[in-house]
C-alpha cells in the first residue's frame, strides 16, 4: 500500500467512524478527507475495494485489543463498554450485519471471519469456552449498545465470565 493509500484510507476511517457505513458516498467522503472520488476509485479500485480496506483497517484495530492482555475477554469488554470507542463499536456491528444481509457485497465474509478471527484470540489467550465467551460479548454488547446501561451489562458480563472460567453453569441474573 502507497503512503498515499494510507494516508487516505486512515482519513477516510476517521470519517466513517463519525458518520458511519450505511450510507457511504465517495463525493462527501473525498471532499471530507481532502482528495476526489477518482482518486479514491484509482487507489482502491471500487467503493466495494475502500470498503473492505475499511474492513480490514477495523478488525486491525480490534485484533489489536487482546495483545499482550492476561485476561483478554475482560480487557475485551472493558474497551468494548468504554463510551471512547463507541464509533469503532457501531463501524463493527454495522459491518457483522451488512455481511449477514449482504453476502455477495464489499463485507463478504467479514462476519464469518470475524468469529474466526476471535475465537482463536479467546482460545489462545485464556483456559474455558472461547465460543461461549464471545458468545457472551457479542450478547452483551447489543444489549449495551441499545441500552447504555454499562453498569448493569458490565457486571453480567463479569459474571459470566467468571462462570465460564471457574466451569460453573449459574450465571447473573437478567433484570
Amino acid at each position: 500500500m502507497s503512503a498515499r493509500q494510507e494516508e487516505l484510507l486512515e482519513r477516510a476511517y476517521e470519517y466513517v467512524l463519525d458518520h458511519g457505513i450505511g450510507t457511504l458516498s465517495l463525493r462527501p467522503l473525498a471532499q471530507a478527507i481532502g482528495s476526489s472520488p477518482r482518486v479514491l476509485l484509482f487507489l482502491f479500485g471500487s467503493k466495494d475495494g475502500l470498503i473492505r480496506a475499511l474492513l480490514a483497517r477495523a478488525r486491525v484495530e480490534q485484533l489489536a485489543l487482546a495483545a499482550g492482555r492476561a485476561d483478554t475477554a475482560t480487557a475485551v469488554w472493558d474497551w468494548l463498554a468504554d463510551r471512547r470507542h463507541r464509533p469503532l463499536v457501531t463501524f463493527w456491528l454495522e459491518s457483522y450485519a451488512r455481511s449477514l444481509a449482504e453476502p455477495d457485497g464489499p463485507w463478504a465474509g467479514f462476519a464469518k471471519q470475524s468469529v474466526s478471527d476471535w475465537l482463536t484470540v479467546l482460545a489462545d489467550a485464556q483456559p474455558g469456552n472461547a465460543t461461549m465467551t464471545l458468545a457472551v460479548l457479542r450478547g452483551a454488547l447489543l444489549d449495551f449498545l441499545a441500552t447504555g446501561d454499562t453498569a448493569r451489562v458490565t457486571a453480567a458480563v463479569h459474571q459470566a465470565l467468571t462462570d465460564a472460567t471457574s466451569g460453573s453453569r449459574t450465571g447473573a441474573t437478567p433484570t
